[in-house]
């Protein structure tokens, strides 16, 4: 019986082959990573779309009403296609328009807004403000979209031209939700309103706008720009029916299959984006209880300009009737 041997001259070939296999491996994934990145930062981010979703909130045997959900466009003079997609909603005819904050990306930003809104601004509207219509954005590792939120808050930048751009919408008829209420006829119905400033820099006061929803109005709609637990369990106490909001990108670097990874608030990834209930395991009709629609948005800090299963979106809501 031969005694067993290691062979000396295949160890290098053994070696040579599992090297290059690494290499094939690093550089398959580096490769992946690549067009990945290339995928999310020059396709997908300006791949606007609009989702629909319906919403039971109006009087029985109401005909339904079309609300477009318009959040964090983020626009720089520059973006044309952009403001070219924002020019087309208004071929969707709403009925209403809610602008839930993050307009502005640039000093000069508040002209191309108001060029892209442009039709919409015929329509009632209401809107809110977001941490970056106040502040110019800086630069900021991209990384950090997919850290949960450190408690900084980028306040130490230029400030943007918000109040411009703020007189604009109420010039056109626009309903200014800034820790206040108020109320719209659209169509037949009668509209009532919240809303808050921005709570993600704690410009929110809750007690200002505190209180049972109005019952005499046909519709009860409670607007914010970042959905944070405090203002989403307050609206849902006081009444209202149903709370818009936006700020969270739908997490806008995703995952397939499971979704957002963080929500750049405290509100679970679970709700980044989309038509949920608040609280989450709440029923319709509950006592407590409200909608809640979060918009996944239409843009992003210019830079961190990418997106990944999380395309730029408006929403179309159809409010339908309730039933008897």
């Amino acid at each position: 019986m031969q005694p067993h041997r290691i062979s000396g001259p295949v160890q290098p070939a053994a070696a040579a082959r599992a090297l290059r296999l690494t290499g094939a491996v690093l550089g398959g994934g580096a490769l992946l990573g690549g067009a990945t990145l290339a995928y999310a930062a020059g396709i997908e981010v300006r791949s606007f779309v609009v989702r629909r979703v319906e919403v039971p909130l109006l009087p029985p045997g109401h005909r339904p009403i079309k609300v477009l959900h318009v959040s964090d466009l983020h626009l720089t003079p520059a973006q044309g296609r952009k403001r070219r997609w924002l020019a087309s909603l208004a071929d969707l005819e709403p009925d209403l328009v809610v602008n839930t904050g993050d307009n502005l990306a640039h000093a000069e930003s508040v002209g191309p807004v108001l060029e892209g809104l442009g039709r919409l601004l015929d329509v009632p509207g209401v809107f809110v403000p977001g941490s970056n219509d106040y502040f110019a954005p800086k630069p900021r590792n991209p990384l950090w979209y997919l850290l949960p939120d450190d408690g900084r808050r980028n306040t130490h930048t230029p400030r943007l031209p918000w109040g411009d751009l703020r007189d604009a919408f109420t010039a056109a008829g626009w309903l200014d939700l800034t820790n206040t209420g108020g109320r719209l006829r659209v169509d037949d119905l009668d509209l009532a309103f919240v809303g808050v400033d921005d709570p993600h820099l704690e410009y929110d006061d809750l007690t200002a706008v505190s209180g049972p929803a109005p019952r005499d109005a046909d519709v009860r709609v409670a607007v914010a720009h970042a959905p944070y637990l405090r203002v989403l369990d307050q609206y849902a106490r006081d009444g209202w029916d149903v709370t818009i909001a936006g700020h969270t990108h739908g997490g806008q670097v995703c995952l397939p299959f499971k979704g957002a990874i963080v929500t750049n608030c405290d509100l679970e990834p679970a709700r980044a984006k989309g038509l949920h209930r608040h609280p989450a395991d709440s029923r319709p009709g509950q006592v407590g209880t409200s909608w809640l629609h979060v918009s996944a948005g239409a843009g992003t800090s210019p830079y961190a300009p990418v997106r990944l299963c999380c395309r730029p979106e408006a929403t179309l809501m159809t409010w339908t009737a309730r039933d008897r």
